[in-house]
């Protein structure tokens, strides 16, 4: 996780760069968390995932959200075997033609994205719907899962050995319920909030 500096929740940052962009919003299910509540936070998301741009819109953050909620719609029609929403498909589409952002490969080996200066952040929406299309298309050895937490529901990409893994973050959600589980056999309260 990236700290707070501003007062705003940290970042949770994974390996898959979409289903990272999709963490920006957590506890869908329960007492939603926005970390990207301000389009400087959006810069700095953006930022700490390899796709820094100058600054942020207003409108660049309500792109962004839009981009946000479908992928996550479309990663947990992915993760159920449910159809894909046409609608949230479209989003995808829209946002990954509109981006011209080009990959490159920095002299560690490393690849990086190259933005362009005047429409860095929609090259930057458009890597993230490009990573979406990759991940849904079955491009990556994996599979869409969904947090099995009551609360939270994130889509997360599973690249564990036997695919069977059940939270998001292990140590946030996963020791959440564990904990509540060992509660409920131990006739313990609830304790404190997680």
């Amino acid at each position: 996780m990236v700290p707070v500096s501003d007062g705003c929740p940290e970042f949770r940052l994974g390996s898959v760069l979409a289903t990272s962009f999709t963490a920006t919003l957590t506890e869908r299910c329960g007492d939603a968390v926005e970390r990207i509540p301000t389009p400087q936070r959006l810069a700095d998301w953006l930022a700490v995932s390899g796709l820094a741009v100058g600054s942020c819109t207003p409108q660049d953050l309500t792109r962004a959200r839009e981009l946000r909620e479908a992928i996550h719609r479309v990663a947990t029609a992915t993760a159920l075997g449910e159809p894909l929403p046409a609608a949230a498909v479209a989003v995808l589409n829209d946002h990954s033609a509109r981006g011209h952002a080009a990959a490159v490969l920095t002299p560690e080996g490393e690849r990086r994205w190259r933005l362009g200066p005047a429409s860095a952040v929609a090259d930057a929406l458009g890597v993230l719907a490009a990573d979406a299309v990759a991940v849904v298309a079955g491009e990556r050895d994996g599979r869409m899962a969904l947090c099995a937490s009551p609360t939270c529901r994130a889509a997360f990409f599973d690249t564990s050995r036997s695919r069977t893994r059940r939270w998001c973050e292990m140590n946030t959600c996963g020791n959440r319920e564990k904990k509540s589980r060992f509660r409920a056999r131990h006739g313990a309260g609830p304790g404190p909030a997680a």
